[in-house]
């Protein structure tokens, strides 16, 4: 029998395999999502290759999905006799419409009650958030009557796209941003009450830390969602500017009191809102008060040029008696309160009754109108007034006796679930909407994202974890050395790695990978599951 050479770019995908095999992925959905039929591939075997897709970072969109695996060892990533050819539109549909039956959300708590008991990565700090996603396309809402389908309609559009129709995804997060909970939502449904659903059913669904606080933006903050959370469970959140207590305390002279990093001072408080003690925190920042400065000068001198306009428009206007002129003066300087006119004079103007040319005769009938002249400077007091409030904004929590720098930290790691958001939002998560002419179907490719999302922050957590606990070090973008490096350089680190199986009668001999120093300390701190894949016993 003839020898065979064949070589293929893995890249980084053996890691994202190997992370799915190690947390026990294929085992739950297996388990749920049983195969049909003996031609069938896998379901897990689907979604493996799915993510494997979605974190390939090539820009290649789902619809591609055959073309993608061309080029890597897919019976080595995904397993024997399995082949591109194998991966179509049709298994990929089959795939989504059942994760939609059994239940995306369902599933997903499923597989992430299957992660937290065998690893421990605490969830002392809870994260909550929601966002949107457009789409193009009609989208009647046409779902088989019975089902309890997302609808993609019109809403808030956090993208800017009002023109286009959405769906809404809700996550949680621990600490370190990796997804405990995920929800596919209707595009018109409201944060306030999405974000209090999704603590409620994550409570439900897995077993928190006793000490665990609830982190979520503003929304969370109406007086149902409070007197819904009692004291019991604890939060922490930023008080919307337009509640009366947050409106009374910005605008109060406070002694706020410099905190460790001189960068933020603060200044704390009791107070009662929907009948819960909490403890609310006025927080300044220099870093928030410099970005608000840079806005509001960019505000000015769009203002500026509006006003202006709006000036040389009213300077042409004719009026029929001076109030008529003043009651225009006073509409402008409502329409512009950072801008104030100076040198104004309203003018009377002498014109012809009827309209004959050459001067008027003496004693010849004259209508008389009125005209504005003034010019524009800004209102430096409103400037002022405006200003006064740069850097500052409320936090409050439940807990009464929290520090506030602590809970200005804990806050900041809100962070960590819009990083997740932003990674959903690459458009190597672009579908074609082969794949989302359901809404079902959505929902079952929501649940997808985030499962990736997952094995990325898994990934990133565990290398950063032993690589703090055997104190070692791989070199970062600028070749210094590093225990905090982001899965996506280390993804750029296996760039270009090739497997070259050997094999004899279609049977691997050996397989051949050359691998650098950095890319055998990641492996072997991430496990056998992730070695295998580049040929390291």
């Amino acid at each position: 029998m003839e020898m065979d050479v064949q070589s293929y770019l893995i890249g980084h995908l053996g890691i994202v395999a190997g992370i799915f095999d190690k947390l026990n992925i294929a085992e739950v959905i297996d388990r749920i999502l049983p195969k049909r039929g003996s031609r069938n591939l896998l379901h897990s075997v689907i979604i493996k290759a799915m993510i494997l897709n979605g974190l390939g970072f090539t820009s290649q969109r789902l619809y591609l999905f055959p073309n993608f695996f061309m080029t890597i060892p897919t019976e080595k990533l995904l397993g024997k006799d399995i082949l591109p050819a194998d991966l179509n539109d049709d298994v990929v549909g089959r795939t989504l419409d059942a994760i939609y039956e059994y239940g995306a959300t369902e599933l997903f708590n499923e597989i992430s009650l299957q992660i937290m008991r065998q690893f421990s990565f605490g969830t002392q700090r809870i994260h909550v958030d929601t966002t949107n996603f457009s789409v193009s396309g009609k989208y009647e809402n046409d779902a088989p009557d019975g089902t309890d389908s997302i609808q993609i309609t019109f809403g808030h559009a956090k993208d800017g796209r009002m023109d286009l129709k959405r769906f809404v995804l809700g996550m949680v997060t621990n600490q370190f941003g990796l997804p405990l909970f995920v929800k596919a939502y209707s595009g018109n449904k409201s944060d306030k009450k999405s974000i209090m659903e999704m603590i409620q059913k994550t409570q439900h669904a897995i077993d928190l830390d006793d000490e665990s606080y609830w982190i979520a933006d503003s929304a969370l903050y109406t007086e149902e969602n409070i007197k819904l959370l009692g004291t019991e469970t604890k939060w922490i959140t930023h008080i919307p500017a337009t509640v009366a207590e947050a409106q009374r305390l910005l605008n109060s002279n406070l002694n706020m009191v410099p905190g460790s990093d001189p960068r933020y001072a603060f200044f704390a408080t009791d107070i009662i809102y929907g009948d819960v003690p909490q403890r609310a925190v006025v927080v300044w920042s220099e870093e928030m008060k410099n970005r608000n400065e840079k806005t509001f000068e960019r505000k000015i001198e769009k203002e500026t040029i509006e006003s202006e306009k709006d000036l040389k428009k009213l300077m042409r206007k004719k009026f029929a008696c001076v109030p008529d002129a003043d009651n225009d003066l006073i509409l402008w300087q409502s329409a512009h309160p950072h801008h104030q006119l100076k040198n104004v004079q309203v003018m009377p103007v002498m014109e012809k009754a009827e309209k004959k040319r050459g001067r008027p005769k003496k004693d010849e009938l004259l209508n008389v109108s009125y005209m504005i002249e003034g010019e524009i400077e800004l209102n430096k007091d409103a400037l002022i007034e405006a200003r006064k409030n740069f850097g500052k904004f409320v936090l409050a929590s439940n807990k009464v006796d929290l520090d506030p720098e602590v809970m200005l930290n804990y806050y900041k790691g809100q962070q960590a679930v819009e990083r997740g958001f932003r990674f959903l939002k690459d458009k190597s998560f672009h579908v074609s909407e082969v794949y989302l002419k359901k809404e079902e179907r959505i929902e079952a490719l929501c649940m997808i994202m985030v499962l990736s999302l997952l094995i990325y922050s898994f990934a990133e957590w565990k290398l950063r974890q032993e690589l703090k606990e055997t104190e070692q070090t791989i070199p970062n973008q600028l070749n210094k050395p590093t225990q905090q490096p982001t899965m996506h350089w280390v993804f750029e680190i296996f760039m270009g790695v090739i497997v070259s199986a050997i094999t004899d009668g279609g049977t691997i001999i050996k397989t051949i990978v050359h691998l650098s120093e950095p890319q055998i300390t990641i492996l072997e701190l991430l496990g056998s599951e992730c070695k295998k894949y580049y040929g390291m016993k």
